[in-house]
């Protein structure tokens, strides 16, 4: 079984900087892929940000030069470092990862980008 536990959300004006983190429990952490993705009201769960066990990334469109996701394996977790943010980029923010069939999800954390 694996836990994700996220925080750092907040409230934050635009062009300001958050970082998410996501606490993984479970040994397989360092072995996994793990996701960022995040959900806007009315709009469907996207994917943000996607790291690999060996630390490729890769990003969506309206992200890439502005996030910066990444991992420390030693300590379980990982990240999503938020600069110069946006209105539209307010949603829940969800860590994920899979394991076989298994699909672990976390509690998700609240960004809001308003002045």
């Amino acid at each position: 079984q694996v836990q994700l536990v996220e925080s750092g959300g907040g409230l934050v004006q635009p062009g300001g900087s958050l970082r998410l983190s996501c606490a993984a429990s479970g040994s397989i952490f360092s072995i996994n892929t793990m996701y960022w993705y995040r959900q806007a009201p009315g709009k469907e769960r996207e994917l943000v940000a996607v790291i690999s066990a060996s630390g490729s990334t890769n990003y969506v469109d309206s992200v890439k030069g502005r996030f910066t996701i990444s991992r420390d394996n030693a300590k379980n977790t990982v990240y999503l470092q938020m600069n110069s943010l946006k209105p539209e980029d307010t949603a829940v923010y969800y860590c994920y990862t899979d394991f076989g069939p298994f699909h672990f999800w976390g509690q998700g954390t609240q960004v809001t980008v308003s002045s």
